[in-house]
């Protein structure tokens, strides 16, 4: 498979790890928009959100989970955004489901 995420959860890319199990890996973006920038991205390749069941909730509530203890440790438990893009007209880039938990500074409103 020629996907970027894969690579990088098979260790075949390197990562700044912030998190990692047998379900999910995070780690820092490598051009984050905010102080904590982070990338949670399942370890299943998911290409994206529309293709999530009801087979993966368990999966998609883990990451929230991860997502808040995350937050939690970075500091910014006060004030996040965990945002998923789905599909090139809205700024996926990589067709691997990932979630950013984005945080640290004033995040802007959203359009």
């Amino acid at each position: 498979m020629d996907c970027l995420f894969c690579k990088i959860v098979a260790g075949e890319i390197p990562s700044k790890k912030a998190y990692e199990d047998d379900q999910i890996l995070a780690f820092h973006d490598i051009a984050p928009i905010a102080p904590v920038h982070i990338l949670i991205v399942p370890k299943k390749h998911i290409n994206r959100a529309n293709e999530l069941t009801e087979a993966d909730a368990a999966l998609v509530g883990h990451i929230f989970a991860v997502a808040a203890n995350l937050a939690r440790e970075y500091g910014v438990a006060d004030g996040f955004r965990i945002l998923t893009n789905n599909g090139e007209s809205a700024g996926q880039t990589v067709s691997h489901l990932h979630f950013h938990l984005i945080g640290g500074r004033k995040l802007g409103e959203m359009a």
